[in-house]
């Protein structure tokens, strides 16, 4: 499984995974939280948090979730620093 690297405050705005693949977020500065529409996430989660130095990992997307884009968006310490998009590929 590979994973993709978010940088925080470096972010890129489109993350690109296959359904082996995960996110990973990681910030030294605070608390980082990822959140995604609850109706629209493709992860057996759709709120995802770290505290400050501790990598954060979406895991693989779910089983069944279909290929598309879905949009989150990034705090850090309860302050919205940012937003993003997953696209999920089909299985290459």
């Amino acid at each position: 499984m590979a994973d993709k690297h978010v940088l925080v405050g470096l972010m890129p705005e489109v993350i690109a995974l296959t359904p082996e693949d995960q996110a990973e977020w990681l910030t030294t500065y605070g608390t980082l939280k990822v959140e995604f529409d609850p109706k629209r996430c493709p992860f057996g989660s759709n709120v995802f948090q770290a505290p400050a130095g501790m990598r954060l990992l979406s895991g693989p997307p779910s089983a069944g979730a279909r290929p598309g884009i879905y949009k989150y968006r990034v705090a850090l310490n309860d302050v919205i620093v940012g937003t993003g998009e997953i696209i999920l590929r089909e299985q290459e």
